[in-house]
């Protein structure tokens, strides 16, 4: 399977893997393994070395977390997205930092997820190794550090769209001064829906955000205190900040 990125998925649940397995786009991925537990899958891992992995954290055997952690110890390098249902920040924040590059809270939608494996890889130029990541991988990474910061869900589609409106701000800053015209458009196209749904729908991820309260790590995120728990910025405000913080970071 030329081109193809080799995959591995790991998760206790067989109904999940046969969800994965149904919805998989066969001429982009080639799956060169299955696992419902831990030490199997770092079996399978070590033995393939797949340019990525899609795994539950909550596995038989050996754990989410200790896959990783024997990862990082044999110097094995693979691309781990996660799909979990565990969603407490803790979780999150300790698979990113044993360096997974995606965590997608269950219910996930199957294509959307492998979308992201896509955008990791950046299919453009087919890197597909991890000593070789490129700065979409990254900027994917940093986006969604950010993301889990401020407390915005993976499970509700102004996420992606909002993902979506960053990299083009970052690729294009000049964007942001057309949101109607070309932002929403861009995006409407990209992902078959309109222009008004994808403003609706980002519009509701910030007011998730805001609703949870959590203004302090959102103004933590920025260096500054740039809002109170009664405002918050509109879209372009939003999509600007993460933008401009992330290409003076060096993700552009």
């Amino acid at each position: 399977m030329k081109n193809a990125i080799n995959i591995i998925m790991a998760d206790e649940d067989k109904e999940t893997i046969d969800m994965f397995l149904k919805n998989l786009p066969k001429e982009k991925f080639n799956v060169v393994g299955v696992a419902t537990d831990g030490a199997k899958l770092f079996d399978l891992i070590n033995e393939h070395r797949p340019d990525a992995v899609i795994m539950d954290l909550v596995l038989p055997k050996l754990d989410g977390f200790a896959v990783m952690e024997k990862l990082n110890n044999e110097n094995i390098n693979t691309n781990v997205i996660i799909h979990s249902s565990l969603s407490l920040n803790g979780f999150v924040n300790k698979a990113m930092n044993l360096g997974a590059k995606y965590y997608a809270i269950k219910p996930f939608s199957p294509s959307i997820l492998f979308e992201r494996v896509e955008e990791i890889f950046n299919l453009g130029d087919m890197q597909l190794s991890v000593t070789n990541n490129t700065n979409m991988g990254k900027m994917e990474e940093k986006i969604t550090n950010i993301f889990i910061t401020v407390g915005i869900p993976a499970h509700i589609k102004g996420y992606q769209f909002l993902r979506e409106a960053i990299k083009l701000a970052i690729a294009n800053p000049e964007i942001i001064n057309s949101i109607t015209k070309k932002l929403y458009p861009t995006i409407a196209e990209k992902y078959s829906t309109s222009a008004s749904k994808v403003e609706r729908a980002i519009r509701h991820a910030i007011e998730v955000a805001w609703n949870r309260g959590k203004i302090e790590n959102i103004n933590n995120v920025f260096g500054l205190k740039v809002y109170s728990s009664n405002e918050k910025p509109t879209n372009g405000e939003f999509i600007a900040l993460v933008a401009d913080k992330m290409l003076i970071e060096g993700a552009g």
